[in-house]
C-alpha cells in the first residue's frame, strides 16, 4: 500500500482523526499550549517548533510514538477512547 492510498483509506482518515481528538483534548484539559507542549517535549529531548506541532497535530497523521510522547509530556497517564 502506497502511502497517498494509505492516507485515502477511510479506517486511516477515522482513525486519525481520532488521535488528532484525543491529543487536542488533553491539551485543552490541562490548559496546554502548543508553545507550552514545544517546551515539555524539548526538555525530553524531543525539539518541535510550536509552528511543526500546530500544524502536525493540524493534520492528525503523526505516529503512535509521537502521540505517545505529548501524552507523556503533558503528564497525561491515562487516554480515553470512546
Amino acid at each position: 500500500m502506497t502511502e497517498s492510498s494509505r492516507k485515502l483509506n477511510p479506517i486511516n482518515v477515522e482513525y486519525e482523526e481520532l488521535a488528532k481528538n484525543l491529543l487536542k483534548g488533553e491539551l485543552k484539559r490541562r490548559g496546554v499550549t502548543y508553545g507550552q507542549l514545544a517546551e515539555k517535549l524539548a526538555a525530553m529531548g524531543i525539539h518541535e517548533t510550536e509552528r511543526n506541532l500546530n500544524n502536525k497535530i493540524s493534520r492528525g497523521g503523526f505516529s503512535a510514538a509521537f502521540l505517545l510522547q505529548c501524552l507523556k509530556a503533558i503528564g497525561s497517564t491515562v487516554a480515553h477512547i470512546d
